[in-house]
């Protein structure tokens, strides 16, 4: 869980301070949405690393106490992948997974290819 102390004001900032197994999950899933969207920049936005293409917010990631989360941002994005999300835990634009079971990567990288085509409409 990220400190309440001050927010961080860079992705990196934010996973110095979480656990080292969810700063590991964090930074595979961090580099898997910059290989599949390589243009889209990082910030923090609401606390949470996110990353955004042209202005727009593409998706987001946290570190929770029980739990990792990726936040495709459109609920319409996570129910088009309802199926293979069926063993992680979801509600309306939240994907929970932990550390020692991880979404797989190509689902990561489908999801933000979908995201994309949301943003460019």
């Amino acid at each position: 869980m990220v400190s309440t102390k001050r927010k961080p004001r860079t992705v990196d900032e934010y996973l110095r301070r979480v656990q080292p197994d969810q700063r590991t999950a964090l930074e595979d899933l961090r580099q898997v949405i910059h290989a599949a969207a390589p243009g889209a920049e990082e910030c923090i936005s609401y606390g949470l690393p996110a990353f955004r293409l042209n202005g727009r917010s593409l998706v987001f990631l946290g570190a929770w106490s029980t739990h990792c989360a990726f936040y495709p941002v459109s609920s319409t994005t996570l129910k088009k992948f309802q199926k293979d999300l069926k063993c992680f835990q979801t509600s309306k634009a939240t994907i929970r997974f932990s550390p020692d079971k991880l979404l797989p990567k190509t689902l990561v990288e489908k999801l933000v290819q979908a995201r994309l085509e949301n943003i460019r409409g």
